[in-house]
């Protein structure tokens, strides 16, 4: 097992009362931290149930709770005892909120659950178990996961985080990094061993995503639609979203349309970047860029996607792990691609060069922000080294 970097706040959280709710996309891993976590309790009286079983989900579904904790016990739970449970898929038994804090409350039970969607997760325990919940997030990996992964993570690679373009590190990794771009992170793709088995692994994502998230997870009968439009929104990666020309193009109502892409977000599908409002900036436009949560998918559903949209995307989902990200623009020569957490400017190109650093500073220092750093893929300029090289944000 690879250990990934949410498994030491997962870990610590352990020894709370609160309940550890893991959310994600489907097959990011989440069953893997579960199965993580159960290992590291010390006692036996622990329990993992896995909600795509059907008896599983009758037991929870019984009007009775005491008929429940028969059950659990009959699966070898003690309830008078201190007690691990934990339940993975929980999205697929719509009461179970009840349940958990009927027990959390009686019992001195530690639940670890999980679920595909923050839609669920987020409003629904929101409701049933405030107070009694930490929510914890998994994204597909970030390059410095995929390298342990890979088998190629060395503890010298950590001295390169954020730091200036390297030749040496850059000739070293490089390779590496343009399989992480095109594939993604989805583990068990990223340790499949090959190309075509990759792409296998990426088209069953995609429609177990569509069959078995989104069906259970709404009332939404467009299935085709829903696909035609995540295909639309793929050849428009790194673009600000307008919603009545997708509306036209599909055939559906603009708000239908607002409807899916909320359910793309909450499902951790996609991600939308909003503009940074400062000032007298406020009156812009609210509409946010769209990025696919993993380069892997993004490839899969738009094959002839420009390499430059792709690397942007990448770059949006590493950065987006150190905070709040959002885009700045008032005017086309008046831009910039990322800001994080409200102070640090982010510009990205393929091939850097020292005009693309100067124009970021100018943008940068306009808006009151004095840190800034432009961000490539490819060496520029022969001696220019003042930029980040994708694989060293992490």
């Amino acid at each position: 097992m690879y250990n990934r970097i949410t498994f030491k706040a997962l870990e610590a959280h352990l020894s709370q009362k609160q309940a550890t709710v893991i959310t994600g996309m489907r097959r990011v891993g989440k069953t893997t931290a579960i199965r993580y976590l159960l290992d590291r309790v010390r006692h036996e009286n622990k329990l993992y149930l896995d909600m795509e079983r059907i008896e599983y989900r009758h037991l929870f579904n019984q009007q009775s709770y005491s008929d429940i904790e028969r059950g659990l016990a009959q699966l070898g739970i003690d309830l008078t005892l201190p007690a691990v449970i934990a339940l993975d898929e929980i999205q697929l038994v719509k009461n179970i909120p009840s349940v958990i804090k009927s027990l959390y409350d009686t019992y001195e039970v530690k639940f670890i659950v999980s679920g595909s969607s923050s839609f669920y997760l987020k409003n629904h325990f929101s409701e049933s178990l405030a107070g009694r919940k930490k929510i914890f997030e998994l994204w597909p990996l970030d390059f410095r996961e995929f390298l342990v992964f890979r088998e190629a993570w060395e503890p010298q690679i950590e001295l390169e985080r954020g730091k200036s373009f390297l030749r040496t590190f850059y000739d070293l990794y490089s390779p590496l990094y343009e399989e992480y771009i095109r594939f993604g992170g989805f583990p068990e793709v990223v340790l499949a061993d090959s190309s075509d088995n990759r792409e296998d692994y990426l088209s069953d994502i995609i429609n177990s995503y569509i069959e078995l998230d989104i069906k259970l997870l709404s009332d939404f009968e467009m299935a085709d639609s829903l696909y035609r439009l995540m295909l639309l929104l793929a050849g428009r990666a790194g673009s600000k979203l307008d919603y009545s020309k997708l509306a036209a193009i599909i055939g559906i109502n603009r708000h239908k349309v607002k409807d899916y892409i909320s359910l793309l977000e909450y499902t951790y599908f996609i991600r939308l970047v909003s503009p940074l409002a400062k000032g007298i900036d406020k009156e812009l436009t609210s509409q946010p860029k769209i990025y696919f949560s993993d380069t892997g998918v993004l490839n899969s559903l738009q094959k002839g996607l420009s390499s430059g949209h792709i690397f942007e995307n990448a770059i949006a989902n590493q950065i987006a792990t150190l905070g709040q990200l959002n885009y700045f623009e008032k005017s086309k020569s008046k831009e910039i691609d990322f800001i994080l957490n409200g102070s640090i400017a982010y510009e990205v190109k393929e091939t850097p060069i020292p005009q693309h650093l100067n124009a970021l500073k100018y943008n940068a220092t306009a808006i009151g922000i004095s840190e800034c750093h432009l961000i490539g893929r490819y060496p520029g300029v022969v001696g220019f080294d003042e930029f980040i090289w994708g694989g060293n944000i992490f």
